[in-house]
């Protein structure tokens, strides 16, 4: 594989011989390293040999003969088991008359013989070997225990496995722009020719054009099975490819050798475009134009790519009867084009017509839905559906599925609704449901046809229809176990047509949204707006250069949306770039978008936050005497099974502290303590997620209490709360938000006989994208973006509005309170007061009360069931800090000298932050407290084992950060 330079001299070689520089020209550093001149030719003929460069091109030609440098090249290739050079066939196959079959033949001998494995064989030579000589995994196998079955004559003579391989190429697809090119004949073969042969060459010769289809077809294939013929899969600048199927892809091992055309294939699967010419798709990657040519022609040679082919390039007058406008109906872009003949040349299935008046993305807009790689694990289960096994192959190692291919795939997931799934497979199912749903959803553009009503739901028999029940989610939902949960999400999607988000009968107008011009917020649009969805793959986008990928986003698409959960490491679009359905930022996949939240809304679940490297000899007021507590992980590393959940792990207060002390080791930690009286009967959560966008797209707010089946007055307090979490944050934007059901705490024990009263709901959580965990959900945030007309809207101002203020909310959390931010500085007194301050800063950290100022609100029993009410009921100050000594909890209000210079420090931090997005985790720098109002930092000296100073915690957390940044910058 590629790799760069690991030392200077490495660099000045590859500076050298790209300027050509002769050996009496190269620095004397040079020539003492190199020794001798010998071993510079070596040096550059290995260069130009991994670089796969044509010797009349490259500095190989000054310093050896051409036939010495193929034939060195053919040895380094076979060595590696590499890829055929197809792009050098014109020595290669002309001249030295090694053929691309001979070459996979003499591979499989070699394999054999040293009885390697299959999987030893790199992806795509494996490929392209089957797809010439027809033995794949199977058909090798077979042929190996056949060798071993005759036992001491195997081991004595190796080449009976030569005699069980083909002695001729097997029938492939030949497209008919592919060019016949001739090799030199010896004077044996040439008398052997036919007559019929014999006019055929003459004619390849004579013609100024040798596509394969001005030509009999049965008589070249007879010249190419006999080695006379080779194929040319010629590839120009202005031509454009789109990628299909990846049929006959072999996932044996990425190749370890260098070869630059391999690699920049997964690059040109994931950022081709029909849109986009070669020349443009080398400037997305800023790579070399003549190995991308080369690249493109090895997909199309696999029919892993198809070539766009312009009429105008085959016809000689545009306006000639048969004209391809003729070709194409109304409704098809040249991408689909009906099969006919031009001027008495057929074209073929493969073969694809592109005007530059019919361009695929003229009257679309273009989405790409990013997954990650669990998705195409999903898919690849064939043995429940077969058909879906090709798309996931292709998702994969191509890290994209395109448009032509989303209505196969939603056929494919399609047969297995009314399938009863059990185990693992019910995962499958709930990611199979809910993934048609939305692609099925954003094709139609979010609006109701006539003939879409099915879309979005599951036809089942009458005794598979679920009873209807509460809509509270409980335990998948909510952090709860697996283990510990019944609820099945797939057999819970309401399949009646009243329910159903496109049925003709829900309370939706169809006539709203049909093909006459509709009226959204004062603008009149002509027709509904479609869409182009794309499929791609998190990890190929992150394996692309940032700059690649910025201009992949800005060249192909209008807006991106994300899966729930991403990995962490995923690449998201910048505020600048297309608009996004997913994570505003990194930092908003951590807990820090819950305190941003909880802060913004000055309501939430009592939450603690624990940095980073601390251990506990005790639990601090409020986390003792709960009954259960919510767990959530920084950087979403598992440890004992802990820390890794994406829907946070719930753990029981007795193993609380044991749990703590396992995390804090490698992440920090938000906790959120539950009393009994907050659990089930189960000894579970009880949440309920409320999908996005809450407005509708005149700006009223929806009524989801009754979208969600709640009865009267549970939907008017839900509605309530979400009017007041609206008018704070914008939400206008896809996802859900998740509400958690909390015992209302009183200071006496007379309660209502209504139950209702008992329990309030505060969020928990937001999360931004499709959940393909959930159908049910998923099914909801369809119906959402139907009713909202979220697609047929302008969501260029608003949506960026919503997301630039969460960037900014998310941004100053996160420099207030991380190692070096304002909070800590001065915390840790890395700030000092002025000297001339009658009341010093006090020192928080030191697990010491100050004399100097009294708490203004101590609360005692840090066991009590009241804890939660007794903090939120304590007198506040503007600012101050939350302590904790083992017994009592106590709020000391800071100095005004605090008060300045965290100000000043807030502004400094302000105009010094960039709107720039890193996918490093920044990680708090003190501890926190949210008291279900204000979110305060939270001194626990007393309660860490030796009384650890927490400055010198936060001073290594800081370095360590630095460092991490420092080692990324120099890999």
């Amino acid at each position: 594989m590629q790799r760069a330079p690991a030392t200077m001299e490495e660099q000045l070689i590859l500076k050298a011989i790209g300027e050509e520089c002769p050996w009496e020209n190269l620095p004397k550093r040079l020539q003492s390293t190199l020794n001798s001149k010998e071993e510079w030719h070596r040096r550059v003929i290995e260069h130009c040999i991994k670089k796969r460069l044509l010797w009349n091109t490259c500095f190989a030609r000054k310093v050896c003969k051409e036939g010495e440098y193929y034939e060195e090249m053919m040895r380094y290739l076979r060595r590696n088991l590499a890829l055929f050079p197809y792009h050098l066939a014109e020595y290669v196959c002309r001249v030295m008359r090694v053929s691309s079959f001979k070459y996979y033949c003499d591979m499989l001998f070699e394999v054999m013989k040293n009885e390697q494995p299959y999987d030893s064989i790199p992806n795509f030579s494996a490929a392209d070997a089957l797809r010439l000589t027809g033995i794949g995994r199977n058909e090798f196998i077979d042929i190996m225990n056949k060798c071993r079955s005759k036992k001491i004559m195997w081991k004595l003579n190796k080449s009976i496995a030569k005699e069980l391989l083909p002695v001729e190429p097997v029938e492939f697809v030949i497209e008919p722009w592919w060019g016949v090119c001739l090799v030199n004949f010896t004077l044996e073969e040439f008398k052997k020719l036919s007559e019929d042969e014999m006019s055929m060459i003459d004619k390849i010769c004579k013609e100024e054009a040798n596509s394969f289809i001005l030509f009999d077809p049965e008589i070249i294939k007879g010249l190419h099975r006999r080695g006379l013929v080779y194929f040319d899969v010629p590839v120009y600048p202005d031509d454009r490819f789109k990628v299909s199927r990846l049929e006959g892809f072999v996932s044996n091992r990425e190749q370890l050798y260098e070869d630059p055309i391999e690699e920049l294939l997964y690059a040109v699967f994931v950022v081709s475009s029909e849109n986009s010419t070669v020349a443009e798709l080398a400037t997305t990657l800023q790579a070399d134009i003549s190995q991308l040519q080369a690249a493109a022609s090895f997909a199309c040679r696999l029919g892993w790519a198809v070539k766009l082919i312009d009429p105008a390039s085959i016809l000689q007058e545009s306006n000639a009867p048969g004209s391809p406008k003729s070709l194409l109906s109304d409704e098809e872009d040249g991408s689909h084009s009906t099969m006919g003949s031009i001027d008495g040349i057929a074209l073929q299935p493969g073969d694809a017509l592109w005007t530059e008046n019919s361009s695929p993305a003229a009257d679309y807009s273009r989405v790409a839905f990013v997954v990650d790689a669990n998705i195409t694990s999903y898919l690849m289960m064939g043995s429940v559906s077969p058909g879906l096994k090709s798309h996931a192959v292709t998702l994969y190692e191509a890290g994209k599925l395109g448009d032509a291919s989303i209505a196969d795939l939603c056929k494919d997931l399609m047969t297995l609704e009314g399938t009863k799934f059990e185990g693992e497979l019910q995962e499958f199912a709930n990611h199979a449901f809910s993934l048609r749903c939305i692609l099925e959803c954003l094709t139609s553009g979010g609006v109701v046809a006539d003939d879409r009503e099915n879309i979005g739901s599951i036809s089942t028999s009458n005794e598979d229809v679920p009873t209807k029940e509460a809509d509270y989610c409980y335990g998948d939902n909510s952090g709860v176990d697996k283990s510990e949960s019944n609820t099945d999400d797939y057999e819970q999607v309401i399949v009646q047509e009243a329910n159903n988000p496109y049925s003709k009968d829900s309370n939706l107008d169809p006539a709203s949204v049909d093909e006459k011009p509709v009226s959204l917020e004062g603008k009149k649009m002509k027709k509904p707006r479609k869409y182009r969805v794309d499929i791609l793959r998190c990890e190929s986008l992150a394996a692309l250069a940032p700059a690649t990928l910025d201009r992949l986003f800005h060249r192909d698409y209008d807006i991106i949306m994300s899966m729930i959960p991403l990995p962490h490491s995923s690449v998201l679009p910048g505020s600048k770039g297309p608009i996004h359905f997913g994570p505003p930022s990194h930092s908003s996949m951590t807990p820090w978008m819950k305190l941003v939240l909880y802060s913004a809304l000055s309501s939430g679940p009592l939450s603690v936050v624990l940095m980073k490297g601390q251990c506990l000899r005790l639990l601090p007021a409020p986390l003792a005497g709960c009954e259960k507590a919510l767990i959530w992980s920084w950087d979403g590393c598992t440890i004992g099974g802990l820390g890794g959940k994406f829907e946070g792990n719930l753990v029981k207060g007795s193993i609380l502290l044991h749990c703590l002390n396992s995390l804090l080791k490698y992440s920090a930690v938000l906790v959120q303590p539950l009393s009994r009286n907050d659990l089930d009967d189960g000894g579970k959560v009880v949440t309920l997620d409320v999908p996005l966008p809450l407005k509708n797209s005149d700006g009223s707010m929806a009524y989801i209490g009754e979208e969600l089946g709640l009865c009267g007055e549970e939907s008017s307090k839900l509605n309530t709360l979400l009017y007041d979490i609206s008018n704070k944050i914008n939400l206008w934007t896809i996802g859900y938000v998740r509400l958690l059901r909390l015992y209302k705490e009183r200071e006496s024990d007379n309660f209502s006989v209504d139950n209702s009263d008992k329990y309030e709901w505060v969020i928990l959580s937001a999360e931004f994208g499709i959940p393909l965990f959930s159908p049910k959900l998923c099914s909801s945030i369809c119906k959402r973006v139907v009713s909202s007309k979220l697609l047929q809207t302008d969501l260029s101002n608003e949506h960026h509005e919503a997301m630039q203020d969460l960037r900014s909310r998310l941004r100053e959390v996160c420099l207030e309170y991380q190692s070096t931010g304002s909070t800590a500085r001065l915390l840790y007194q890395k700030e000092q007061p002025e000297k001339n301050s009658s009341r010093p800063l006090m020192t928080y950290a030191s697990g010491r009360w100050n004399p100097l100022a009294d708490p203004s609100s101590p609360i005692s029993g840090a066991l009590s069931d009241n804890q939660r009410l007794k903090l939120a009921n304590r007198q506040r100050c503007k600012t101050e800090v939350l302590s904790f000594d083992g017994n009592i909890l106590r709020s000391y209000s800071l100095s005004p000298i605090y008060e300045v210079g965290n100000r000043a420090i807030e502004e400094n931090g302000k105009g010094e932050t960039e709107d720039v997005d890193s996918k490093e985790v920044i990680l708090p720098g003190v501890n926190l407290l949210f008291d279900g109002s204000e979110l305060r930092p939270f001194e626990i000296g007393a309660c860490l084992q030796a009384r650890q100073p927490v400055s010198l915690i936060a001073e290594a957390s800081a370095a360590s950060a630095a460092f991490a940044l420092k080692q990324k910058v120099v890999n």
